[in-house]
């Protein structure tokens, strides 16, 4: 609902929904006046189309959509193999590069604005992104088929978010990661992740991700260098900080307010702009792959008790996290 949200702000026309069930479909599709539609019908004369099912369609459904002419937009996690992931990065190199990677924060407000404020820090010294909330009540996060749990599923977006601030800090890509895991009652999959990137210069970033948060809702990012701080709040609250002192953010209120600050509105207007332009989004397919084989690595540790695992992934390349955890 966020996608089509920012798709009315900006007068771009919701033309079909495809859901899992005709019902649902014809209940979202109402919301947007558009048709309800089979998901073999897509793109139905869209020159845009939002992949948003269950991660292990989603190579599948975005390969389909970007030979047949369509721009895509892919919702996280980008897929769950390494081999899925290079088939994806083949389609959109064959295809302009017209598919973009739905990390939705990295044109949030916040973050923009604080990549852009990285430089004012110094040398880094302290780098953590935290996202805790309650599991969902809705899809089928915890099952097998879904591939992975909390940290596949939620923790890409601190991972997204550390990767890119520790970049824009000068250092790079990490050459190594450590995690912990834990699973729910009754679940087999995580639904708690610490974890830890290794980079060549030293640094050390922290990245938590949780489904066990007892009805709190936090997400936030601190980065801490030799001449200053940044802590910034996306939830509960919205709020940027700069040695304590709160920074200006653009303004917004009501229900509108979500689809800017969590970055949606920010995403497709650079989406489209990108297709203006011909050129290939900056959250595209191969990022998508970068985070992805963190998060492989991630799971490799944490089946073999928390030991550094090297990135990029060297690993299997046709197993999900959650089967790699098990191979513990």
């Amino acid at each position: 609902m966020a996608h089509a949200a920012a798709a009315e702000a900006l007068g771009i026309h919701v033309t079909a929904v495809a859901s899992r069930t005709p019902q649902r479909a014809e209940r979202v599709a109402a919301l947007s006046g558009a048709r309800a539609v089979r998901y073999a019908d897509l793109p139905a004369g869209a020159d845009i189309v939002i992949v948003a099912t269950p991660p292990q369609c989603h190579a599948e459904d975005a390969i389909r959509l970007l030979d047949s002419g369509a721009a895509v937009i892919l919702e996280k996690p980008l897929c769950r193999t390494l081999d899925e992931a290079d088939r994806l990065v083949a389609a959109a190199a064959r295809n302009g590069g017209r598919l973009l990677y739905a990390e939705n924060l990295a044109y949030s407000p916040i973050v923009q604005r604080m990549l852009a404020m990285v430089p004012r820090l110094g040398a880094i010294t302290h780098l953590e992104v935290r996202t805790l909330q309650d599991l969902p009540t809705w899809g089928d996060f915890t099952s097998d088929d879904w591939g992975g749990g909390a940290l596949f599923d939620l923790g890409v977006h601190p991972l997204a978010i550390a990767l890119l601030l520790a970049n824009a800090a000068g250092h790079g890509r990490p050459v190594a990661v450590h995690a912990v895991l834990r699973g729910g009652e009754g679940h087999s999959s995580d639904e708690h992740a610490d974890v830890t990137l290794r980079y060549a210069s030293g640094l050390h970033a922290h990245v938590i991700a949780s489904w066990q948060a007892t009805n709190d809702h936090i997400w936030d990012v601190q980065i801490a260098g030799e001449l200053g701080v940044l802590r910034a709040e996306l939830q509960p609250a919205y709020v940027l900080e700069y040695n304590g002192d709160e920074v200006a953010l653009p303004g917004v209120t009501g229900e509108m307010a979500p689809v800017v600050q969590l970055g949606y509105l920010g995403q497709l207007q650079a989406m489209t702009a990108d297709l203006a332009a011909g050129r290939e989004p900056v959250m595209s397919a191969s990022f998508g792959r970068e985070v992805l084989q963190v998060v492989l690595a991630a799971y490799t540790s944490a089946g073999r008790a928390g030991e550094d695992v090297a990135l990029p992934f060297a690993g299997p390349r046709e197993l999900t996290p959650l089967q790699l955890w098990r191979q513990r």
